[in-house]
């Protein structure tokens, strides 16, 4: 197995909660530590309100833990300014949100190219060539010129899938990515995913489908802020 792209160690993250008794601290994500391989689809399973979206958050770089790091090739990504802190995150991971995340005044396409031309690291033409792409591949080429609010739930959602890949990122965050789709849709997102990790992406997902885990190669769930293994039969093989 390749080497981890990103390794986290004893993340933790608390809340204060001011209950009808006794105010107290609440642990969302309590001492968690996991690592993320090149090529390894990772699924994270557990209920509603038990610090998924949370976990997922801090590895992404975009929540600071209240303790605990998380490292991308070494970096510690909390030791870095803001500045730094957000190229990285635009250069090196894909995030695709829970919730429709568009800027409502650009295209479809223009949405998808903007993690390339943000810091103009790819020219316009072949940063629209690469959401084109994606959107082929999505399903929803044909709304391109389309603007967000013309827009489905599901596909804003293959939209935002689209856009967290197009920077082609060495880790692929993904927060319930077959929560607004049809089973046909479902289908069509789960095969890029894996398509994305066979190329070499460590791809981690938030998901309550079991149709969604039985593509990944490895399944997690968080219980009461706790990681646990979980053994489940996988749908990929290799060959």
């Amino acid at each position: 197995m390749a080497d981890a792209v990103l390794v986290a160690e004893g993340l933790r993250k608390t809340y204060f909660r001011a209950g009808r008794t006794a105010a107290r601290d609440f642990a969302a994500v309590d001492d968690v530590s996991l690592s993320l391989e090149p090529g390894v689809f990772v699924a994270l399973q557990g209920r509603s309100g038990g610090g998924k979206t949370t976990l997922l958050n801090m590895l992404a770089g975009l929540l600071v833990p209240s303790a605990g790091t998380v490292r991308l090739d070494g970096q510690d990504l909390y030791a870095l300014a803001d500045a730094e802190l957000s190229r990285l995150r635009n250069a090196q991971l894909g995030v695709v949100p829970q919730g429709a995340s568009p800027l409502f005044a650009l295209t479809v396409c223009e949405n998808v190219c903007l993690p390339l031309t943000m810091y103009g690291a790819v020219p316009a033409a072949q940063a629209e060539g690469r959401a084109l792409a994606l959107l082929e591949r999505m399903g929803i080429a044909e709304l391109a010129d389309a603007l967000p609010q013309e827009l489905s739930g599901g596909e804003l959602r293959r939209m935002a899938i689209a856009r967290a890949l197009v920077g082609e990122p060495r880790v692929l965050f993904a927060d319930e990515p077959t929560g607004d789709l049809d089973d046909e849709n479902t289908e069509v997102v789960l095969r890029v995913l894996r398509e994305t990790a066979d190329a070499g992406t460590a791809v981690f997902i938030v998901t309550h489908e079991e149709q969604a885990a039985a593509h990944a190669d490895r399944t997690l769930r968080l219980d009461a802020g706790r990681l646990v293994p979980v053994v489940a039969p996988h749908a990929h093989e290799e060959g």
